[in-house]
């Protein structure tokens, strides 16, 4: 069995991901989709969360050896940056999605100097709309941005464009695809409606459920 699967199976495994396409979840942005994934249930379960944090640290650690720090991205990517960074032992920031209101108004919490090499570390991407605007932040204070890791990826076409017109790459544990094969292998959803699921990402605005 690979990592992406692995890793697929344990977020099912605690109900981090939830399929469910004959009635389909609606987003903030009013989409329709087939799949939940809060990847923050993950951290109630002990070892399921040992094993992502070193899933995580191990892709950190091979990708992106020259790392000097990393970056969580407010709030569920906090966790899994500051805990990985401390498996690593390596310094840790986060950014939050605005500045904050009061104090010293800080959108960037930690310590860190420019020029430094930065992994973002992110929970999910979806149309990585967010995640990019982090980016944009670590960048205008003058940091370099050596990679993004997550845990889960749905792999929208949109996401890919947008990384790759920002010259940003990013590695995520697992990803829907690798999910939907494992979910027919275990009977969760049949192998029938596979080729729907699979549209839905390359088309997320247009699914309407089965």
């Amino acid at each position: 069995m690979t990592n992406e699967k692995v890793v697929a199976e344990k977020l099912l495994q605690v109900g981090a991901i939830k399929l469910r396409p004959e009635e389909p979840f609606t987003w903030a942005s009013g989409w329709k989709s087939p799949i939940y994934c809060d990847n923050r249930k993950v951290l109630s379960f002990p070892y399921v969360r040992d094993f992502i944090k070193s899933e995580m640290c191990n892709v950190v650690f091979e990708k992106y050896p020259d790392a000097d720090l990393l970056a969580g991205v407010a709030t569920a990517g906090i966790p899994w940056g500051a805990m990985v960074a401390d498996q690593l032992k390596l310094p840790f920031i986060y950014v939050r999605p605005k500045p904050k209101e009061h104090g010293l108004s800080n959108q960037i919490e930690g310590y860190f100097t420019k020029g430094q090499k930065v992994v973002v570390i992110e929970d999910l991407i979806s149309t990585g709309k967010s995640s990019l605007q982090v980016v944009d932040v670590l960048k205008n204070e003058g940091l370099e941005i050596e990679g993004m890791v997550s845990i889960f990826s749905y792999g929208f076409t949109q996401a890919t464009e947008a990384f790759n017109v920002a010259g940003v790459e990013y590695i995520s544990l697992t990803n829907y695809p690798t999910l939907i094969k494992l979910a027919i292998e275990k009977g969760i959803v049949t192998i029938d409606i596979e080729e729907l699921l699979l549209n839905w990402s390359a088309n997320p605005g247009q699914w309407s459920g089965i």
